[in-house]
């Protein structure tokens, strides 16, 4: 049997010549338009990304890989100038995505198998000078803050965060609970991670952003400073928490890394839709292609075909009409 979903681009005019009839609206043709995809400034993101697109590819639809900063792109869903966005991470955007979806226009297309975890880290070698820690309050002793203090900064700490357009509520964070420490974005995940590497090696001071999945919490030894658990009333109510006229004054939430689309995209390409809310993979498995790109040197295509090769049977599943 002739299986229509699965071709996006015949003709409804082929089909009626072939003595196929379009008896129901779930059968209609799909639209050929080039789905848009959207890439930011992460790797596992681009991968995450890049093996969605070509799932969809192998099912017949076009696709086209649009840049778009992590928070902006919301404008552009809302539009339905932008398709589809494969990480929606919890920890830095389910604000973003829940006011997107309030408005009607984005819907959150479940969550992609991974659980996101980003806060501020530490190496271990750093609780010889801060023995305090894991514990945030730590931080606001002088001689802690100092021990990760720079020329530029001292004697406030230092705290490397993400780009900017990553979002996270640091500089925020970083005064509601009235921490020592000064905020210094990297330009990008790039700088964020040879940073770290540098400092490492030296055994030098650093606290900066790390994320998972991501193969850096597994190359270096460290920890995760434990802020006061986050709850929605941290980042809503201002009298919540330790500081009754500031919000953020707590951790970041931890949770799924959502996939999130334009509202349209269930009736313009059903069966794309359908694949796209299908797409599953895991933290150690992306961990493991993360790897191989930054660390190993393998190029991003190579490590997605890898994958697509090793999991046809699986993808093969969430095109399956």
């Amino acid at each position: 049997m002739l299986d229509l979903a699965r071709l996006p681009r015949l003709s409804a005019a082929v089909l009626l010549l072939s003595g196929v009839v379009l008896a129901t609206p779930s059968m209609a043709q799909e639209s050929t338009d080039p789905i848009k995809l959207t890439l930011h400034d992460w790797t596992g993101q681009l991968i995450t990304t890049n093996i969605m697109g070509e799932v969809l590819k192998k099912a017949g639809y076009s696709v086209e890989y649009v840049q778009a900063d992590y928070l902006a792109q919301f404008a552009g869903l809302e539009t339905g100038d932008l398709h589809v966005a494969m990480e929606i991470w919890a920890t830095t955007g389910q604000e973003a995505l829940d006011n997107a979806v309030a408005t009607g226009k984005v819907e959150n297309l479940g969550e992609t198998g991974m659980q996101a975890k980003e806060e501020w880290w530490f190496p271990e070698y750093m609780k010889e000078k801060c023995p305090g820690l894991p514990n945030w309050e730590a931080l606001k002793e002088p001689a802690c803050a100092e021990a990760f203090s720079t020329a530029e900064t001292a004697p406030k700490g230092r705290y490397l965060g993400g780009p900017v357009t990553w979002g996270g509520f640091d500089d925020e964070r970083v005064e509601a609970l009235d921490l020592p420490f000064e905020v210094v974005h990297a330009g990008t995940d790039a700088a964020l991670f040879a940073e770290l590497e540098s400092a490492y090696q030296r055994q030098a001071p650093i606290m900066l952003w790390i994320y998972a999945p991501h193969w850096a919490p597994a190359k270096y030894k460290g920890e995760w400073v434990e802020f006061p658990a986050y709850t929605p009333e941290c980042y809503n109510d201002a009298s919540w928490g330790s500081n009754p006229d500031m919000a953020y004054d707590c951790g970041k939430p931890f949770g799924p890394i959502w996939k999130a689309g334009w509202v349209g995209v269930k009736d313009k390409w059903p069966g794309a839709y359908k694949a796209i809310k299908a797409f599953n993979v895991n933290n150690d498995e992306m961990g493991a292609m993360i790897t191989d790109v930054d660390v190993n040197g393998k190029k991003l295509e190579d490590v997605v075909a890898a994958w697509m090769a090793a999991n046809e049977a699986r993808w093969s599943e969430w095109v399956k009409k």
